[in-house]
Order: structure tokens, then sequence, then C-alpha cells
């Protein structure tokens, strides 16, 4: 049985990288809105490589409860979990956008 203060801390690092691939999806459409796409490429990478630092720990956590451990339910990671999801689809916006951003500057190039 994972202890209510595992599951903080894991709620901790969830909020941790997810907060810090968050920022980093935002620098990418920041980067990409300049015209900087392998910049905005580049800061996607580093926002997918710490929101799979996020999941992995999301991920042990699931496994232990999925082999019969019991699991308290903390406030830290309820807002561990939110800030994950939340981060997760910031990103898949955020390629999404980015893609956009550049059919844009393609097409103005063109006139």
């Amino acid at each position: 049985m994972a202890t209510r203060e595992e599951i903080s801390m894991v709620g901790f690092a969830l909020v941790a990288y997810a907060g810090d691939a968050r920022t980093a999806a935002l620098r990418a459409l920041n980067a990409a809105e300049a015209g900087d796409f392998e910049g905005a490429e580049a800061k996607l990478d580093e926002a997918q490589k710490d929101i799979n630092e996020a999941h992995n720990q999301q991920t042990q956590l699931l496994s232990q409860e999925a082999g019969g451990a019991e699991m308290d339910v903390t406030f830290i990671m309820v807002h561990g979990q939110d800030t994950l999801m939340t981060t997760m689809l910031l990103i898949d916006q955020s390629r999404y956008m980015i893609r956009m951003l550049k059919r844009i500057k393609q097409l103005e190039d063109k006139q």
C-alpha cells in the first residue's frame, strides 16, 4: 500500500513535470507565432519529454492500484492529475496550432 505521503509526493512530481511541460508548450506557441518554427518544435519536444516523465510517475501508482494496493486520494494528487491532463491537452492543441501557423506562413509567402 502506498502511504498518503508517497501518493502526495507523486502528486507533487506530477505538478512539477506537467508544469514544466506547460511552460514549454506555451513557449513553443510563442516561438511559432514569432515565426521560429524550429524553436517551436524544440520546445514541443521538451514539453513532451516532461509530460512523459509525469505520465511515468502516474503509471507507477496506477500499476500499484491495479495490483490491489489501496490508495488514499490526496488533494495534491488530484491537483497533479488535473495539471497532467490539462497539460496533455495543451500540448496536443499546441501541435495543432503550430501546424496551422506554418500553413498560414506558407500561404502568406506565396502572395
